[in-house]
């Protein structure tokens, strides 16, 4: 009922809307409607606890703010049960006992939580309740989301546990304030002022972290700075935990593996020299001396021409168990990166497989590995990486980019949770049907000592934090997913909206609508059916099917993955290709085998397909990319219909930001659409199918096109 009259009353506040920047994010605690307002006045007077420690109180001043917000009324902290009290409990204590909540809080999940309306001693209550103080306070922000999205009722009765321990960001920030695939400004971390000066933002981000119940983070890049570690950086490292603490998040720290080297001058990183195992060790007890709760190591080793245990003759499996040597009295774990591609003339897609598996079983219990969604590289879309299910003796976790490397850095509406979504979803088969990625990552079919999952950060120094304000919505996605994989990216979206910008029904519905199609949009008017890796030379961001680098090795290039000739387009990894399908476990090594069943949102990944090959719409290969290219642009076109019909329920500002972030992935999607159809028709030698928009560039002019884009490799 409360959600029904929030709706109807939004129309009415919809002119009192002001200029927003975009910072408070999706935590705008705004007045709610009338009826929800005498809602809330009639059941929240006090706030009650018997718990006093630093994240209790930041859940009280947060319910203070909201409440605020909501209703223009200040609530007082009582030290007493009062009636119309909204109380929270941590296990353990006094009032769990009294409210008999102890038994059940006992068999919940340490993060969960409960929200229940009860009565007791005829005072009507409001309980927040969770073995732990950061569990209150996630369900804290999750009773606040109630409010913003009209969700609340008066008789709820709602538990909440996560799916994943580790809910992880990683950020890709250099020591010098660039990021590298960063698009929302500079760093936030600011290294040169820490430890003394705070800045306010480290709070802030924290607070939104805690708000979608992300507990880790990694605050520098993978691309490790062995400085990081030195004795001058530690303190600045606790500087960052000692504010991230009371919010629930652990920090983690990216390390060079020749960091011994660079730091303790010693003549190599060898992980079986007792000196360099000592080097670990010492500095394992100097991190813990200063932050006691620190997690442990992200480590991304021989790849991209980064240091690692192979180096030596070793193997992967000999340098994390190293380094979780050296963590393990501490409880530290050691996350190792599966991102390995060897410069050999192997389908680069398969490599990553090829490197873990024969170690599958050989790593330290308190190691895990890292593998992103897909085998070669954040593509628009990719299948899953067949490691997934496959490493049955070693704990997997799913690394999603949360940034748009691939996806049109800030500039372009792309909504994730689909993307996300697809990849949880998608069924390795690895323990029959339903072996979905989540499953096997998250501890549900093979017990984990660690069940985690990490995104690769987009927020930066922006006002907006991301430089796109639909942007956010990727960050949220993350965290709401990364709490409960079973949410729908529709139902994600809608929270979004309503608490990001209002809750009008219409506005809602398409906005969410738009959101919802706008991962798919960018596949089609970037690399549709299966293609990837058509980016320009140097960046990620324009088309370059063309691209031949003089000594660059060949899987850096476009032309290695569409492999376009008069023939036909597509890469074989197929049983007479690469023989990659057999990396999947059956039926789909034979399903991705066989081009009449193959997916074809994946057929140009696993085939190399003629021109005149007829798809299932009837049209041929040719004619469906061209199809396909168009309907990329027609969507985006249509967001902008969209966008532009919804500017009264919207704030000048953001309205005209994100109009101009549209004008621009309009552009940028015919730009993409004439440079890869022109450039595959001087192979197919084919007509654009006439009832389509003509090509309005050039090839030779698009050729010319060079971008100077900066903090991007």
């Amino acid at each position: 009922m409360l959600r029904i009259l929030l709706l109807i009353f939004s129309f009415s506040v919809i002119k009192f809307l002001q200029a927003e920047d975009g910072s408070r994010l999706w935590l705008r605690y705004v007045p709610v409607c009338s009826i929800m307002q005498e809602e809330l006045d009639n059941r929240i007077a006090f706030i009650h606890t018997d718990a006093v420690n630093p994240t209790i109180k930041l859940a009280l001043e947060e319910l203070q703010l909201a409440v605020k917000g909501f209703i223009g009324k200040d609530i007082s902290v009582s030290k007493e049960l009062k009636d119309r009290s909204l109380v929270l409990v941590v296990g353990g204590s006094q009032l769990a006992k009294k409210l008999k909540l102890q038994t059940q809080l006992d068999k919940m999940h340490r993060d969960g939580y409960l929200i229940r309306s009860a009565n007791l001693y005829n005072r009507k209550l409001t309980i927040i309740a969770s073995p732990t103080a950061t569990g209150v306070l996630y369900g804290t922000f999750h009773w606040i989301r109630l409010v913003q999205t009209g969700a609340l009722n008066a008789g709820m009765q709602e538990v909440s546990e996560p799916k994943y321990d580790i809910r992880m960001l990683n950020h890709w920030d250099n020591l010098n304030g660039t990021i590298e695939r960063g698009y929302a400004g500079y760093s936030l971390w600011k290294w040169s002022e820490l430890p003394n000066k705070l800045s306010s933002r480290y709070a802030a981000y924290a607070r939104a972290n805690a708000s979608i119940g992300i507990n880790a983070m990694v605050p520098n890049n993978v691309n490790a700075n062995p400085l990081i570690l030195s004795d001058s950086y530690l303190p600045k490292l606790k500087a960052l935990a000692d504010v991230f603490r009371p919010y629930g998040i652990k920090l983690y720290v990216a390390v060079n593996f020749a960091s011994p080297v660079a730091l303790g001058n010693l003549q190599n990183a060898d992980p079986r020299e007792i000196e360099v195992q000592e080097w670990w060790n010492n500095k394992a007890k100097d991190i813990y001396q200063l932050i006691p709760d620190f997690g442990g190591f992200l480590v991304k080793a021989n790849s991209e021409g980064q240091p690692g245990p192979m180096d030596y003759g070793r193997t992967h499996a000999d340098g994390a168990n190293m380094l979780a040597r050296a963590l393990k009295p501490f409880g530290g774990i050691v996350i190792w990166r599966a991102f390995v591609y060897k410069p050999e003339d192997r389908d680069r897609a398969m490599m990553a497989y090829l490197e873990f598996m024969p170690y599958d079983g050989k790593f330290a219990d308190n190691v895990i590995i890292q593998v992103k969604n897909g085998p070669v590289d954040f593509q628009p879309r990719e299948p899953f990486s067949p490691l997934f299910g496959a490493m049955k003796h070693t704990p997997t976790m799913l690394e999603l980019q949360i940034t748009q490397e691939y996806l049109g850095f800030s500039n372009h509406l792309v909504f994730l949770a689909p993307l996300f979504e697809e990849t949880l979803k998608s069924d390795t088969y690895t323990q029959g049907m339903g072996s979905t990625v989540a499953k096997v990552t998250d501890g549900t079919l093979a017990p984990n000592n660690y069940r985690a999952i990490a995104g690769v950060a987009n927020v930066g120094e922006d006002t907006n934090w991301c430089g796109h304000h639909f942007a956010q919505a990727n960050w949220f996605a993350f965290g709401r997913q990364a709490w409960n994989h079973e949410l729908g990216s529709r139902q994600i979206a809608e929270e979004w909206i309503k608490m990001t910008f209002n809750n009008d029904p219409a506005f809602v519905e398409k906005i969410a609508e738009m959101m919802i199609q706008s991962r798919e949009a960018p596949v089609n008017y970037m690399m549709p059916l299966g293609l990837h890796h058509l980016f320009a030379w140097g960046h990620h961001y324009g088309p370059e099917p063309w691209c031949d680098v003089p000594g660059a090795r060949a899987d850096w290039l476009p032309k290695y993955y569409h492999n376009a000739s008069e023939k036909g387009i597509g890469f074989n990894r197929t049983r007479s290709g690469s023989g990659a399908v057999d990396q999947y476990h059956p039926p789909l090594n034979d399903i991705f085998d066989d081009i009449q069943t193959c997916p074809e949102k994946y057929v140009l990944w696993f085939h190399h397909v003629p021109w005149n090959h007829r798809m299932k719409s009837g049209r041929t290969l040719w004619d469906e990319l061209a199809y396909k290219y168009q309907e990329g642009v027609d969507t985006v076109r249509n967001f902008q219909k969209i966008w532009d019909r919804s500017e009264q329920f919207i704030d000048k500002q953001r309205f005209a930001e994100v109009q101009s972030k549209l004008r621009i992935q309009s552009r940028d999607a015919v730009w993409w659409k004439d440079a890869c159809l022109l450039y595959f028709q001087t192979f197919s030698h084919l007509p654009i199918p006439f009832e389509l928009e003509r090509p309005i560039h050039n090839l030779e002019d698009l050729k010319k096109i060079k971008l100077d884009l900066k903090h991007h490799n």
